[in-house]
């Protein structure tokens, strides 16, 4: 019975006719802005990932094939060496 009497109050009520500023409604769209937009950065960064990962993963076979190391010995230690060499000299 307290609900149907709260309901009826509630439909029956008249307008507030009470003024709402320009700056509570730009607050609300500047949250509801912020929100949609964190939303759609979050799914974009999600959804992008699988492409992100094949796109590097093809680019940095590109670049191995592009600069093969010397047989042997890797690219670091071929350099290491000839500043050892150098030194001693």
């Amino acid at each position: 019975m307290r609900i149907f009497v709260l309901c009826l109050l509630l439909l029956s009520s008249a307008s507030a006719e009470a003024y709402i500023g320009p700056g509570a409604g730009l607050s609300v769209l500047g949250s509801l802005w912020a929100v949609l937009v964190g939303i759609v950065l979050a799914l974009f960064a999600i959804l992008s990932w699988p492409i992100r990962i094949l796109w590097r993963r093809l680019r940095g076979k590109r670049e191995a094939t592009a600069n093969p190391e010397p047989e042997g010995m890797p690219k670091q230690d071929a350099l290491e060496q000839d500043r050892h060499e150098r030194e001693s000299a």
